[in-house]
């Protein structure tokens, strides 16, 4: 397994010049985590510690999800040398096939020190064979899908992944959290506590921090058991556990449980348990092809007509009326 350091992480006073390749479908999040911190960085230093260039594929407005366009100052040409290249995916990025703009990456990557995958762009990353024998990481909703398209790489749940010159995130918050990393490598912890501030933002996790079914805010610190139950639910989606075992495991008898669920999400957490497993089942049907036994299984439902049964009462259309073009 790679693991040399990239020189961008190390300190240095020279600036970085970065490369944004944003497409169709992404997070505007996702760009403004890229973007902003670097903005901030320059703004508080008062020097210019990075220089950026946003551009897309085809050098139009790339648009994201929310419907605002993102202005590019052209398109990716693999000629252009820089520092970092940080390829922004979305929605529909995953089916990009293996075209001519992956051989471009391909050659891409001798002009640059260091290439990043923000949440989608991580599956150009390994299209384009850059993440062969690397540790990798994409946006939890894609994972196992990433896994299995990617057997030859070591796919993690962690917020982001750094691995030699090539680095992956799952996401507008980790990517954030990157972006941070980046700048107090290579600036000092100074600076980087100034851009933080400049965005009120509290940095409370470590690259190798899982990534989330539900994101919890502030919940770890006010009600841990309810937290504590939660992730026990999202842990064992394929094979669930009783209500039962899930309050043993929190300390706390069935009734207590039931207490708390229904005070603070209102509902029992045997009904929240059946959602958070509707749920995962319901991106799986909307996003990938598997079969709908093979969901039923990983959701942990005993038989395609069970799992059916189920998903018709609590969504009122059977299942494959939410498979695309149906």
């Amino acid at each position: 397994m790679k693991s040399e350091t990239s020189p961008v992480f190390l300190p240095d006073t020279k600036p970085l010049d970065v490369t944004v390749l944003v497409f169709s479908g992404a997070s505007l999040m996702c760009v403004a985590s890229t973007i902003d911190p670097m903005r901030a960085a320059n703004r508080v230093s008062g020097s210019i510690l990075f220089k950026w260039r946003i551009v897309s594929l085809d050098g139009e407005p790339a648009m994201m999800t929310c419907g605002l366009p993102i202005a590019v100052s052209g398109s990716f040409d693999a000629s252009v040398k820089g520092d970092m290249l940080l390829v922004i995916g979305g929605f529909g990025t995953s089916d990009i096939a293996r075209t001519t703009f992956t051989a471009n990456l391909r050659r891409a990557v001798h002009h640059y020190q260091m290439i990043g995958g923000i949440e989608a762009g991580s599956w150009l990353l390994g299209r384009a064979g850059l993440l062969a024998g690397r540790k990798a990481t994409t946006h939890w909703e894609d994972m196992e899908e990433f896994t299995a398209e990617f057997p030859e790489s070591d796919i993690r749940p962690d917020r982001y992944v750094i691995d030699g010159p090539v680095f992956t995130s799952g996401g507008a918050s980790p990517t954030f959290d990157l972006m941070l990393h980046l700048i107090r490598s290579r600036y000092g912890m100074s600076v980087a506590l100034d851009v933080a501030s400049v965005f009120i933002y509290d940095e409370a996790h470590t690259s190798s921090d899982a990534q989330p079914l539900v994101s919890l805010g502030r919940l770890d610190d006010v009600h841990p058991k309810l937290a504590g139950a939660i992730r026990l639910m999202e842990a064992h989606i394929d094979a669930p556990l009783t209500v039962g075992a899930i309050a043993r495991r929190c300390g706390l008898s069935a009734r207590s449980l039931e207490k708390i669920f229904a005070k603070a999400v209102g509902e029992g957490p045997g009904r929240y348990y059946l959602r958070l497993r509707l749920k995962v089942a319901r991106r799986l049907i909307t996003d990938t092809k598997s079969p709908l036994a093979d969901i039923a299984a990983r959701t942990g439902f005993s038989s395609a007509a069970a799992f059916t049964r189920t998903f018709r009462s609590f969504e009122g259309k059977p299942p494959s009326a939410f498979r695309p073009n149906h």
